[in-house]
């Protein structure tokens, strides 16, 4: 039996295409004897090889490589986020793959749902958290307090709550980290000055309602949160990881959500 794949070529970052042009306008370099091998030879797959043809070519890091259902295609952890590309890494492949099966599927969402739940490990610490009096569930949401729908969720919590959803927010600045001039932008400073606060807890839901945010700096990991999210396909917020490492982005009222981590 055959298996049907499609491809869905879907640029989602802003950073990638910059990347792939610095690249092209760099012209040839140096080839690394790793590098030097020949391309018709590559039929196994070599992480290693292709991490540094990956990195070599347009600057990306590779943290992780898999083989795939698609003959001689693997898939990239990065950190920047999922990508495919061939084994000989002469093709680069941004997008979803889907295995049209009995169902069809997205063959790098259960890699990434792993990577997911491990990197959700190093900030159980520094999650802000809502917690359901009679917990059913746990989500962890990618947040910001600029976000419309961030909004509208948060002032649902105790709906949420009394669902038996726990909520544990993760920081992801939309406008980034710095802007253009290399100054850190509000939005980091903001949701800064909340994780920083003695009681974040309430600051969130304060600075989410408009009545201000009290400035504060300390090491909190916004940045790492940030950096985590792009890396695992967060784009815009909220996004919802729920406890088997499936992502769902956007806002979801409390009686869909429920109903969604039921069938999960």
């Amino acid at each position: 039996m055959f298996k049907t794949f499609i491809i869905s070529a879907v640029f989602a970052t802003l950073t990638l295409p910059l990347l792939l042009q610095s690249a092209i306008a760099a012209g040839e370099t140096s080839t690394s004897p790793t590098l030097a091998k020949s391309v018709s030879k590559n039929t196994v797959l070599d992480a290693d090889f292709l991490k540094e043809k990956i990195n070599s070519s347009i600057g990306l890091t590779v943290v992780k490589v898999e083989e795939t259902a698609l003959p001689g295609i693997a898939l990239l952890v990065t950190n920047q986020g999922l990508f495919y590309a061939s084994y000989d890494g002469e093709f680069f492949i941004q997008g979803k793959v889907y295995n049209l099966g009995a169902t069809v599927t997205d063959i790098g969402e259960k890699s990434l749902a792993k990577v997911r739940l491990d990197g959700l490990k190093n900030f159980e610490d520094n999650m802000i958290v809502y917690k359901a009096e009679n917990e059913k569930y746990v989500v962890s949401v990618f947040t910001d307090i600029t976000c419309g729908y961030c909004r509208k969720m948060h002032e649902q919590m105790a709906e949420y709550n009394a669902r038996g959803i726990t909520f544990r927010y993760l920081a992801y600045p939309r406008a980034g980290i710095k802007d253009q001039s290399g100054n850190l932008t509000q939005g980091f400073k903001d949701l800064r000055s909340v994780w920083c606060n003695e009681d974040n807890a309430t600051a969130l839901t304060k600075a989410k309602s408009g009545t201000g945010i009290a400035y504060r700096i300390c090491e909190a990991p916004i940045e790492a949160q940030f950096k985590f999210g792009r890396q695992i396909g967060v784009s815009g917020t909220p996004a919802i990881i729920f406890s088997n490492g499936m992502m769902v982005p956007g806002y979801q009222p409390p009686v869909q959500l429920e109903e969604l981590l039921k069938n999960t």
